[in-house]
């Protein structure tokens, strides 16, 4: 079942054509990767898909971006709920300079989605079980966030993300500041998340898109060249330009 439906999608920064007529289908609850050389459109597609490119002044749009059967650019829609919904991590871990625990409920305060203590508690509890941190900092819930390891402070960030309760997960490029060990205990965990998520992640590294990813997105100079099952674009894939950039012909 698809949970983004992207249609004849346009997007450009004053006169520069970024993203040219995107059409893709993400399904739910797996993890779709998007890869592709610097500067190809694969991370703006992604902050497309909750709009926070709109924050980039000279942007402007054409097409649709369904998801969960919504237009999120159609008149009247609320940012803000979007962003609660579809939820990003970035490449360098932000945690705010914060007690872990308030980072953690801060989207359930600042937006008014609970105010009881308890609830709170348990949230911040649930969302931090789910990224398996609460064992190694349950005793450290009042220190700095800044205080932990670049890995802890990214799972930090999506227990953030978790706690609102949202349908996407958008990651991108999370495992880029990590050393290897990091970045596969956050892919393992990437690989639990999505039986209750659908995630999208960007990444440079095809190895990366390779292990974790159900369906892979090639991009190019703003065009989806091939969109498919990972396995067949990294094996067999359709197009020659995709067959070159996993091959390391270029890129």
């Amino acid at each position: 079942m698809e949970k983004i439906e992207i249609k004849n999608f346009n997007l450009w920064y004053t006169d520069f054509h970024a993203l040219k007529n995107i059409n893709m289908k993400v399904k739910e609850k797996q993890i779709t990767a998007m890869i592709g050389p610097s500067g190809c459109g694969k991370s703006t597609l992604l902050r497309a898909l909750n709009r926070i490119n709109d924050t980039i002044e000279g942007v402007r749009t054409e097409g649709e971006i369904n998801i969960g059967g919504k237009n999120i650019y159609a008149d009247g829609i609320d940012v803000d709920s979007l962003r609660r919904n579809v939820g990003m991590v970035f490449q360098r871990p932000n945690p705010f300079p914060i007690s872990v625990y308030n980072n953690v409920a801060f989207g359930l305060q600042v937006n008014r989605i609970e105010s009881k203590k308890s609830v709170i508690d348990q949230t911040v509890r649930e969302s931090l079980e789910a990224v398996l941190l609460w064992d190694d900092i349950k005793d450290k819930l009042k220190k700095s966030a800044l205080e932990l390891s670049l890995e802890q402070q990214q799972r930090l960030c999506i227990a953030r993300v978790i706690a609102v309760k949202p349908q996407v997960i958008l990651l991108d490029e999370p495992c880029s500041t990590l050393d290897p060990v990091a970045n596969q205990r956050i892919e393992e965990l990437m690989m639990q998340l999505k039986e209750k998520y659908t995630i999208v992640i960007v990444t440079h590294n095809m190895h990366q898109a390779a292990r974790i990813s159900d369906e892979t997105a090639f991009m190019l100079l703003g065009d989806l060249i091939e969109f498919d099952k990972t396995d067949k674009i990294f094996t067999n894939p359709s197009q020659k330009q995709t067959d070159d950039y996993v091959s390391g012909r270029f890129g």
